[in-house]
């Protein structure tokens, strides 16, 4: 049986329920925290390394919550929210691939924020390159992520790694 490679809104929040890759496996988050609207993209082999790539779309409104707070007469997407995005696909690729347990961030090499995400944008587009999969005593993904926002990249992330816990009562 061939995996699925794009993913609609409903999908993903039935990934946000716990519905897609089975109770206690890798979830995304519920909104607001969900950065994502969409995976136009996603495959085991490909992308820069040849060990998989993920693209994402996030749908850009000026009534989204970050923009009223974020700053007050300012308003900007945090740029956080954007790395988080970069990780909840890297956990989703690892929960795509069959492999189970809870996804918790665990690190990222060097960022790089040189641009920012208006009230006035359209699209932000996420694309995730895969360096590594581990499966050991626990499943990591390590990968390359870029941001970009109406076609203009603006954040890269190198050495972002999500692991797969069975338990996190020790995390």
């Amino acid at each position: 049986m061939s995996k699925q490679n794009a993913y609609t809104r409903e999908e993903l929040l039935k990934c946000s329920r716990g519905e897609l890759f089975g109770p206690g496996n890798a979830q995304l988050p519920a909104p607001n925290m969900l950065m994502i609207d969409r995976i136009t993209h996603i495959s085991e082999t490909g992308g820069r390394y040849g060990k998989g790539e993920i693209v994402a779309e996030l749908d850009i409104n000026p009534d989204l919550w970050f923009f009223a707070c974020h700053f007050e007469g300012d308003p900007v997407m945090p740029g956080c929210l954007g790395l988080d995005a970069m990780w909840q696909l890297v956990g989703f690729h690892l929960g795509w691939l069959g492999y189970e347990g809870k996804g918790r961030a665990l690190g990222s090499g060097e960022v790089k924020f040189f641009g920012q995400v208006l009230p006035t944008a359209k699209k932000v587009t996420y694309t995730i390159h895969i360096k590594r999969t581990i499966n050991r005593s626990l499943t990591l993904g390590i990968a390359e992520g870029s941001m970009a926002v109406d076609g203009r990249e603006i954040y890269t992330a190198e050495g972002l790694r999500v692991g797969l816990f069975t338990s996190t009562d020790s995390f």
